[in-house]
């Protein structure tokens, strides 16, 4: 990966011992930048990983990544924080093998824990994925729902 071709977003409310991403800090061509209210966030020209707009593709292979990582109730929020072109992409209908368990809220059925975005993401523009899942608990079962999808590209 290029240097800085991937921004995530964190919002600090999210257990970091619990995040899907915390394996891959210190990766190179990743950044992680924490949200907060009152501090900006120059993202320049990417695309946003979001459940809106065209599906993701090879064709945006040439701009940055942005995944925000945090509960969907506050993704506007942390994303309020951000300047820059964001280029809205969807995901193409994935299932995720993170075992959802949310007490509070409902979780939209698109939903995939970061981690496995983030490989989806890469998987499907071209990117390198190698380790990306690693240190990803349910990484086997993840790529075996998604065979169909992730073993074509």
């Amino acid at each position: 990966m290029r240097e800085d071709d991937v921004l995530i977003l964190r919002d600090p409310r999210e257990s970091e011992r619990k995040c899907s991403l915390t394996p891959l800090k210190g990766r190179p061509g990743l950044r992680f930048a924490t949200y907060h209210h009152e501090r900006r966030l120059a993202a320049g020209r990417r695309v946003l990983l979001h459940v809106e707009g065209e599906e993701l593709s090879a064709a945006d292979a040439d701009l940055g990544l942005l995944l925000v990582d945090c509960a969907w109730r506050r993704v506007d929020q942390l994303l309020a924080t951000v300047d820059g072109e964001l280029v809205p992409r969807r995901l193409p209908a994935l299932r995720t093998a993170y075992p959802r368990a949310s007490k509070t809220f409902a979780d939209p059925a698109p939903g995939l824990a970061s981690v496995e975005a983030l490989y989806a993401a890469c998987a499907l523009t071209g990117r390198p994925t190698d380790g990306l899942l690693d240190g990803y608990r349910w990484a086997d079962e993840f790529l075996r729902r998604n065979a169909d999808v992730l073993g074509r590209v």
